[in-house]
């Protein structure tokens, strides 16, 4: 079954416009060369600090499996998990599975 996740990320003040930039040039485009299905990506208009990304799955396997290609790879440890402290309050990062509901055109 289709599944989504959810991640609200809080960007340190200042660094949204970089964490934007980074998060469309560099994350996005890496994880969907490992096959990660980016469904969308917002801020919010009220909340400077927010940054909020939705990512698809289509199985709990396939999300292990595209977990362990995009974490555990040498250019994510490398090259972009040491930007991310210098853009993010980690601390305030929330994680949400969400479920399609039947006439929802997100499945």
């Amino acid at each position: 079954m289709t599944f989504h996740e959810l991640r609200e990320y809080r960007v340190l003040p200042g660094k949204r416009e970089a964490f934007v930039k980074l998060m469309e040039e560099t994350v996005i485009p890496f994880q969907a060369s490992k096959g990660m299905v980016v469904v969308a990506a917002f801020t919010a208009e009220e909340e400077d600090d927010l940054y909020v990304w939705i990512r698809r799955f289509n199985s709990e396997e396939e999300k292990t499996a595209l977990y362990a290609a995009v974490y555990e790879s040498d250019f994510w440890k490398t090259e972009i998990l040491p930007l991310i402290p210098q853009h993010l309050d980690r601390t305030r990062t929330v994680v949400r599975r969400l479920n399609p509901t039947p006439n929802s055109i997100l499945r």
